[in-house]
């Protein structure tokens, strides 16, 4: 049950960590500054699109270290 529940969590984490990366990314890539900020306080929710995409790559990091420790914890579990 509790490993099954740490996999899922831990592909939420890889994929919304993935997601926010990209949107981080593209939000960045924006010519206007005045446009990319007001992009990255709406549709990030950050001051600026660094922000989104350092806590991007926390949620991936995170959602990689969970799911080894899942790994683990089945191949002990058995």
């Amino acid at each position: 049950m509790f490993l099954r529940l740490g996999s899922l969590i831990a592909w939420l984490a890889l994929i919304l960590g993935t997601l926010r990366v990209g949107i981080g990314f593209f939000v960045a890539s924006i010519d206007d500054a005045e446009s990319r900020a007001a992009m990255a306080s709406r549709y990030l929710g950050s001051a600026s699109s660094g922000e989104a995409i350092d806590q991007g790559l926390v949620a991936v990091v995170f959602g990689v270290v969970l799911g080894i420790l899942v790994k683990i914890g089945r191949s002990v579990s058995r």
